[in-house]
């Protein structure tokens, strides 16, 4: 209800503009380019900051033990990335990539899967189920500080530009595009919250407004259920696409999860 309310404000500001109102294919200027972070109040923002009393850190250490531990007829993942073999510090910071062997665009979760099923004979874990999102959080919060850096050439040019479209495409009720907030209105005031840019460097993150922790596609089901948009669905090539054209709207920034966000 509550953000129903404050997008319904911004709708009847803006949804009736003209197109060409807006810059259709502008974006947020290299030099502007700010993490979600810098939008946080001080108090959210030492929540980030303290390991220890940063929640997010739960589902990190349940990720840890997880990924030490072998399950029933497999070896662990430490087997092979811990640090006499591939090492994972920084790989997280280059996701969403391209899957050579499958063509696919996969994040992080979706690698995590990937490699359960071709290198350990396990079942995918359920997309937002805490195991896999234990299992993202620490792997992601072993690039934490690396800046985001990914490949949008070759088989990945088509999903970032997908993701673009999306990005930019007006849908929904309130006939609301993602720029809109986050390139045309971010740091300003929006009954009393700040419109932030939209990176997804902190993901997966722990929302106070959720009391909980969760992926970056839960936040944009989230954004498009505030639109009143189909939320697509947990882990949709759609999305993926998106998260690939956002993480190349962030390059350059720190990879921050586990993130703590309004």
């Amino acid at each position: 209800m509550k953000w129903a309310l404050l997008i319904g404000a911004l709708c009847l500001a803006g949804c009736n503009k003209p197109e060409s109102t807006y810059a259709r294919n502008s974006d947020v200027k290299a030099g502007d380019i700010k993490s979600g972070y810098a939008f946080l109040q001080d108090d959210t923002k030492a929540l980030q900051d303290d390991d220890f009393a940063n929640p997010g850190f739960l589902w990190v250490d349940r990720g840890k033990r997880l990924f030490e531990t072998a399950e029933t007829g497999a070896s662990t993942c430490s087997t092979c990335h811990g640090a006499h073999g591939m090492p994972l510090k920084g790989v997280a910071a280059h996701y969403p990539k391209v899957d050579a062997k499958t063509g696919k665009l996969l994040n992080l979760e979706a690698a995590i899967n990937l490699c359960r099923e071709q290198h350990q004979g396990l079942e995918p874990l359920a997309y937002e189920s805490d195991d896999l999102l234990g299992m993202t959080a620490y792997v992601a919060s072993l690039s934490r500080g690396e800046p985001v850096s990914v490949d949008i050439t070759g088989p990945a040019a088509k999903y970032y530009e997908e993701g673009r479209d999306y990005f930019f495409r007006r849908k929904g009720q309130f006939n609301l595009a993602c720029s809109q907030c986050h390139n045309e209105h971010w740091g300003e005031k929006l009954r009393g919250d700040t419109i932030s840019q939209g990176h997804g460097n902190a993901f997966p993150a722990y929302r106070l407004e959720w009391q909980d922790f969760g992926s970056l596609h839960r936040r944009l089901r989230d954004c498009d259920t505030g639109i009143r948009a189909e939320p697509q669905d947990y882990g949709s090539e759609t999305y993926m696409a998106v998260e690939l054209y956002l993480a190349k709207r962030a390059e350059g920034l720190a990879m921050e999860s586990p993130g703590v966000r309004r």
